[in-house]
């Protein structure tokens, strides 16, 4: 038997968890982007235009460009680190939130009829 309601069911865009969890995701990402652009563009910039300063040495053979070339692997971790750990401790339990809202207001399927895939 299938469930039937009067009402059309309201947007997901219109549920609160919705909201959150883009706000959630605004909010981390241009952190992050100016974080891992701008050392790159950073790192880049110093090379193109002050190649003397880049190449002060800092011990034995290891120069500044160089330390700043292997600190770039340093803020690709931190910034992988930060959005794993903003994801797991924020986007994803919004996103069960939403995912089980959405399946509690599923309506049945009709038999012999292929279920709709959810994102």
């Amino acid at each position: 038997m299938f469930h039937t309601e009067s009402t059309e069911p309201q947007p997901i865009s219109d549920h609160p968890a919705f909201h959150d969890l883009r706000r959630a995701q605004r909010h981390f990402g241009p952190w992050a982007t100016v974080l891992s652009v701008g050392g790159f563009l950073s790192y880049v910039l110093l090379s193109r235009f002050l190649p003397a300063v880049m190449n002060q040495p800092l011990l034995g053979r290891l120069t500044l460009g160089l330390a700043l070339g292997l600190a770039q692997f340093a803020v690709m971790a931190v910034t992988a680190w930060r959005c794993t750990r903003h994801m797991r401790t924020r986007v994803d339990p919004l996103a069960r939130s939403l995912r089980s809202h959405l399946h509690h207001r599923r309506q049945p399927v009709a038999p012999g009829t292929r279920e709709p895939r959810t994102w």
